[in-house]
């Protein structure tokens, strides 16, 4: 897996690799992919999981997998869950975008 950096925008080819990013973004990917790793157990109890796909700005892009991808709470999961928890845990994130 790689991460690809173009002007402001980056792609991370999956959670299992961390590549440093420092100065790219506003947001400490570090601390991003710590809080993933926080949330990701509760996911994963239900048969999902959770993809960090990009990041752009304040914006940070998932895409939640697994029984996760299909559930009809899936944005409730997203807007109510993840996304408060990134905000208070993470500064500089704005919003959170459910890809795929």
């Amino acid at each position: 897996m790689t991460a690809e950096v173009e002007g402001s925008i980056i792609t991370i080819g999956g959670v299992a690799e961390r590549p440093a990013l420092s100065g790219a973004t506003e947001i400490d990917i570090d601390l991003l992919n710590d809080t993933l790793d926080y949330l990701r157990p509760a996911l994963q109890a239900d048969g999902g999981d959770v993809v960090l796909t990009g990041v752009n700005g304040g914006t940070v892009n998932l895409e939640l997998v697994g029984a996760c991808g299909g559930c009809p709470i899936s944005e409730t999961t997203v807007t109510a869950g993840i996304e408060r928890i990134l905000r208070d845990r993470v500064p500089g994130v704005i919003d959170v975008v459910a890809t795929g």
